[in-house]
C-alpha cells in the first residue's frame, strides 16, 4: 500500500506535560513517513519541557517553531506553509493516541478519492462519564450506553447542525457536516489548488474556526468523512492550550458569541441564520438542554448582553471584509518569508 506522507501538526499555547505527552504518543505512529511540526505560542516553558523541545528539535524528530503571538488559526496556516505532507493532520496538545492513528486517516484518503477530509472521533473526558472500575474511555472495553450508528438527518443541516453533530458517540463510518480541530485531517490540494486557509478572525478558543474551513471545503465538491477508528481520547485540560485570553473573562465569552454569529454571517443563508442564532439563544444564552447553563436573572441578561454585543462586532467585522480580510498573521508570516527568499 502506497501511503501518503503526512504532516502532524501541533499548535500549543501554554501546555507543559500534556504537551510532551502527546508528543511523545505521535513519535510512535507506526507509519512510515510522516513529520511532526509544533507551533509553540508559548512564552516560556517550564525548563524540562524547554529542553525536552529543544533536544526533540536538534536531532530533527520534529520541527519546532516558536511564534510570539497568540492565535490558533493563525498557527495552523503557519505550520501548512512550512509542512510538506500530502495530508495535513492537526491535533490538540492535551491527546492520547494509539499507533495506527495515522494509518486510520490515511486509508480513507486511499480508499475514497472523493474524501478531502476526515473527522476522527473523540473519546473526550469532558463529555463521557468514566467507565466501570476505572478503565479509561479509549479502552476497547469501555462500556457506554450512549451509542449512535448514524447521525440523524439534521446533523447536516448547516442551521442547526452544530446541536446535533456528535463526533464522541458516534460509531458507523459516515459522512458529516464538519471535524473537530482536535482530531481532523485534510488533502492538501485544499490549501494550494483552491487557496482555503483558517479565518484569523476567530478568537478566543477560536471555537467554530474548524467549522468555518469545513463549510468551506464543501463548496470545492470534497465530503468530509467521519472515521470511528480514527480516534484518540482528549484530555480537554482546563487551562492552557490554544486559548489565546481567559475562558473566564469578558473578552472570551464575547469571543464565544462572536465566532458563532460570524461563521453563520459568512457561510449561512438568512433563513440558516436564523434558526441557527435562534438556536444559540436559546441553548447558550436561556441555557436550555443540551447547555444547561443556568437559569439565575442575573446570569442570563449578562450572557444577553455579551449576545448583543458580539453580533453588533461580527456584522461589524463581515462589512470590514470588503477591504481587509483580517489575515494578519499570515500577512506579516508571508513578507517574512518572501524577503527571506528574496535574500537567498
Amino acid at each position: 500500500m502506497n501511503l501518503p506522507s503526512i504532516s502532524v501538526i501541533i499548535p500549543t499555547y501554554g501546555r507543559e506535560e500534556p504537551l510532551r505527552d502527546s508528543i511523545e504518543d505521535a513519535l510512535k505512529q507506526d507509519y512510515p513517513n510522516y513529520e511532526i511540526i509544533v507551533v509553540d505560542q508559548t512564552p516560556q516553558h517550564k525548563p524540562e519541557i524547554e529542553s525536552y523541545l529543544k533536544e526533540l528539535a536538534d536531532s530533527d524528530k520534529i520541527k519546532w517553531f516558536r511564534i510570539s503571538w497568540a492565535s490558533l488559526p493563525g498557527a495552523r496556516n503557519y505550520a501548512v506553509r512550512r509542512s510538506v505532507g500530502e495530508i495535513i493532520l492537526f491535533l490538540d496538545d492535551d491527546v492520547k493516541l494509539e499507533s495506527g492513528f495515522l494509518k486510520a486517516h490515511a486509508k480513507n484518503y486511499l480508499e475514497k478519492p472523493e474524501v478531502g477530509a476526515v473527522a476522527g472521533r473523540v473519546f473526550d473526558r469532558m463529555k463521557m462519564e468514566d467507565a466501570a472500575q476505572g478503565r479509561t474511555q479509549g479502552d476497547k472495553n469501555y462500556n457506554n450506553d450512549k451509542t449512535i450508528e448514524y447521525l440523524p438527518a439534521q446533523a447536516m443541516d448547516p442551521g442547526i447542525a452544530w446541536y446535533y453533530i456528535d463526533l464522541v458517540h458516534t460509531v458507523k463510518p459516515q459522512e458529516v457536516l464538519t471535524a473537530r480541530g482536535c482530531n481532523m485531517s485534510f488533502r492538501r490540494e485544499l490549501f494550494e489548488k483552491y487557496g482555503l486557509h483558517f479565518d484569523e478572525r476567530f478568537r478566543g478558543s477560536a471555537v467554530r474556526e474548524e467549522s468555518d474551513f469545513c463549510l468551506r471545503i464543501r463548496q470545492t465538491g470534497y465530503k468530509i468523512w467521519y472515521d470511528p477508528e480514527a480516534h484518540l481520547v482528549h484530555i480537554g485540560e482546563e487551562t492552557g492550550g490554544c486559548h489565546d485570553i481567559g475562558i473566564r473573562s469578558f473578552k472570551y465569552q464575547i469571543t464565544f458569541y462572536h465566532n458563532h454569529f460570524f461563521m453563520g454571517l459568512k457561510n449561512l443563508t438568512p433563513i440558516q441564520c436564523c434558526r441557527f442564532f435562534t438556536k444559540l439563544f436559546d441553548c447558550h444564552v436561556l441555557g436550555h438542554p443540551p447547555c444547561y447553563k443556568s437559569s439565575s436573572s442575573i446570569k442570563i441578561l449578562t450572557r444577553f448582553i455579551f449576545y448583543v454585543i458580539a453580533f453588533v462586532i461580527a456584522l461589524g467585522r463581515l462589512m470590514q471584509s470588503i477591504w481587509n480580510n483580517g489575515q494578519i498573521f499570515s500577512q506579516q508570516d508571508e513578507l517574512f518569508l518572501k524577503s527571506i527568499a528574496n535574500k537567498s
